[in-house]
Formats: C-alpha cells, sequence, structure tokens
C-alpha cells in the first residue's frame, strides 16, 4: 500500500534522527515510511515510540547514537554522502517503490532522474554470454541508458566495464566501501572514478549472504527494466527478475541453448511471457513509450516538516483506533505465516490504522515478517 510522499528532512538534526531510525532493530523500510507519514518527523517518531509499544507486549530500543556517530564518521573518511528518501536526489523510480529504502549511501554523483537498464547474471557466465553482456551495456549505454549491476563476477562485472566510460551504477550488499568479490577491487575503483556507487547497508557493513536479494530489489528498481542474460533456475538474477516484475518493471530475457543450464532461467523467463532481448534494439523498441516517465511531473503533495506537529495523528482518536487493532492483529497473527494485505482486510479498520497497528507489533518484537513477505507470530 503507498505511502503518502515524505518530504525532505528539514534540519540537520532530523537527518540524523531518520539516520538512527532506519538503523533501529526492528524498523525495516515500510516500517520507516508508514512512521514518517504517522507523526511526519523522524524525530518525533523516535519520541514517541518507547511508550506506544508497550502497550504492544514489547519494548523499543533505538540505535545508539554512538554508532549512528561512528557511521557519520566512516562516511566522512570515506567521502560517502547520506541520501534519504524525501530529498530532491533521492532516486524518482526508487522512491516509488513499497520498500524504498529510507537511507542510502553513495559515491560518486546520484541523481534524481535518469533513463537506466538492468543487466544481471550468472557469476560463472559463458563467453557467449559475457559477450552478449559487454555488447548490450555498450549500445545501451550509447544510447543515453545508465548501465546498473550489482558488481558481481561474470555478467555483472562484463556489463560494468562495458558501460564504465558513459555511466554505470554499482549496487552494493555490503556497505559502500565494502569491495565484493575482492577480486573486482580494480573495477570497483574504475566505477567509484567515473560511475556510482550506492547501497542502503550502514557503513563499514560487511555483506552477507542474505543481503543480495534485497540489494536486488533496489537494482530492479533503480532501472525501467530488467535484462537477464544468463540464469540458472534457482539463482540472484531470477530473483531480480521477479522484484522487477512485481515493481511493474520490464523483465527481458536472452534467450540460449536448452543444453546449458546457465540459459534455463533466461528460457523459463521467456515462458512466462518476458521481452525478448537479443539487441539493445530489442529494449529500446519495448521502452520507448515509457520515456516519458522521465519527463518533467507534477510534484506530489508532500509531509510539511516545518510544522510537523501540525500534520502528525491526533493524540485522540487515531490512537485509540490503533488500539483497537493492535489487539486483533494480535489475536489474528499466529506461528503460520499470513499475507500482509490478508490481515488488513481482516482487521476490519481503515487501512491506515491497521498499518499503524502492525507498524507497532513489528516494532515491538510480537510479529515478524519473513523473507516472502508474509507475517507470523
Amino acid at each position: 500500500m503507498p505511502f503518502e510522499r515524505i518530504a525532505a528532512a528539514d534540519s540537520d538534526a532530523e537527518r540524523i534522527a531518520r539516520l538512527r531510525l532506519a538503523r533501529t532493530n526492528r524498523v525495516g523500510p515500510v516500517a520507516f515510511a508508514q512512521l514518517l507519514s504517522r507523526f511526519a518527523s523522524a524525530q518525533r517518531a523516535l519520541e514517541e515510540l518507547p511508550n506506544l509499544v508497550k502497550r504492544s507486549g514489547g519494548s523499543f530500543v533505538a540505535a545508539p547514537q554512538g554508532q549512528i556517530d561512528q557511521e557519520l564518521a566512516r562516511a566522512q573518511a570515506a567521502g560517502a554522502r547520506m541520501v534519504l528518501l524525501g530529498d530532491d536526489d533521492y532516486p524518482a523510480l526508487l522512491s516509488q517503490v513499497e520498500a524504498a529504502p529510507p537511507v542510502l549511501w553513495t559515491l560518486g554523483p546520484l541523481k534524481a532522474r535518469t533513463r537506466a537498464i538492468a543487466i544481471v547474471g550468472a557469476r560463472n557466465a559463458s563467453a557467449a554470454g559475457q559477450k552478449m553482456a559487454q555488447s548490450l551495456a555498450h549500445d545501451l549505454a550509447a544510447a543515453g541508458f545508465q548501465i546498473v549491476s550489482g558488481l558481481a563476477r561474470g555478467i555483472d562485472a562484463r556489463a560494468h566495464d562495458a558501460a564504465l566510460s558513459r555511466g554505470t551504477i554499482a549496487v552494493l550488499g555490503g556497505g559502500v566501501e565494502d569491495v565484493y568479490p575482492p577480486d573486482n577491487a580494480a573495477l570497483y575503483d574504475r566505477i567509484r572514478e567515473h560511475g556510482l556507487i550506492v547501497s542502503e547497508s550502514p557503513m563499514g557493513y560487511r555483506a552477507q549472504a542474505r543481503d543480495f536479494p534485497r540489494r536486488n530489489r533496489i537494482i530492479s528498481a533503480l532501472a525501467m527494466g530488467v535484462v537477464v542474460v544468463e540464469a540458472e533456475l534457482r539463482s540472484g538474477s531470477l530473483i531480480t527478475a521477479r522484484l522487477a516484475a512485481e515493481q511493474n518493471r520490464e523483465v527481458f530475457a536472452v534467450p540460449g541453448s536448452p543444453l546449458d543450464p546457465r540459459a534455463r532461467g533466461g528460457n523459463d523467463l521467456l515462458r512466462q511471457g518476458a521481452s525478448l532481448c537479443e539487441t539493445a534494439e530489442d529494449v529500446i523498441r519495448v521502452l520507448e513509450s515509457q520515456l516519458g516517465l522521465f519527463a518533467p511531473q507534477p510534484t506530489p503533495m508532500a509531509l510539511s516538516t516545518t510544522t510537523p506537529q501540525a500534520r502528525a495523528e491526533p493524540a485522540g482518536d487515531s490512537e485509540d483506533q490503533i488500539y483497537v487493532a493492535i489487539r486483533t492483529l494480535r489475536d489474528l497473527v499466529g506461528p503460520t505465516p499470513v499475507g500482509r494485505d490478508s490481515l488488513l482486510r481482516l482487521a476490519g479498520v481503515a487501512p491506515h490504522i491497521a498499518l499503524g497497528a502492525l507498524s507497532e507489533l513489528e516494532i515491538a518484537g510480537v510479529i515478524a515478517e519473513t523473507d516472502a513477505g508474509y507475517v507470523r507470530t
């Protein structure tokens, strides 16, 4: 469910508070957006949450200020820049997805509006697959598209390298200074000098296996479409393709030999309705009708951060309704995972009330969300 557009922070103190809220345990991107919509500022959310979550039967401890100070110091030392959801230069397409990262760290210039295509594929790519990735990235970059990928071995690395002179974006699972894999260190240095490195992870964080699916949603959301060059049936590239479809992005697949396991994922995407991609022209032809997305758009109504108290939820009726919804949701949620949308319908209250109650229960640790997006105790 989309939230009202988040406005830019109106002070350095609010920027730091948003970083602290985003780094607080159990406050994910969806809960972060809901809290900003409800309280109008991260500062007020941090003040109100300790008392509010007590009624949910849990506890709330904000990220230690010392942790935030350390992250800011690391960013300064690395030359990284913090871009918050709501900032003018936060990527427009990324801001439209439900789980938009509250915080991005960047090395290099980040533009709010840019035409981008993601190219992903197998780490153990064939020579033909790498040649195809190189050709697609070169030709799409020459046509004015930024090439987005994940700095992995194989297809990712070849796509970055081919587009480097015209523009490429590497999205990392760890912090922006975490070079992974290490054998792509030279490529990382070139992208840092000539392109853009992006991550939602804290400065100094080392990527773990569970971080890469989370990173993949950013790769797909930054782009108008995702091209899968080679992928096995169980691969991160197919996760990226699935996320792209959920985000209403175009999915393209390069066909391959049925004798090569690395082609089975792409061929399966074609069976499911992905667009065939043999040349850059195939991508451009499909996207031509969508280029209007990057024309100047009317600015949506934003939250007012100059007088946050005026936009905060009333302390009376709305909070009473949230309290009732909390009790209802606690009865509905059990050890068997249930879809978030189903819970919102079953709660029988206004969506913004149910979302507020659900967020409190998650932040209090009473319920949890699974990797597949379901809710359980």
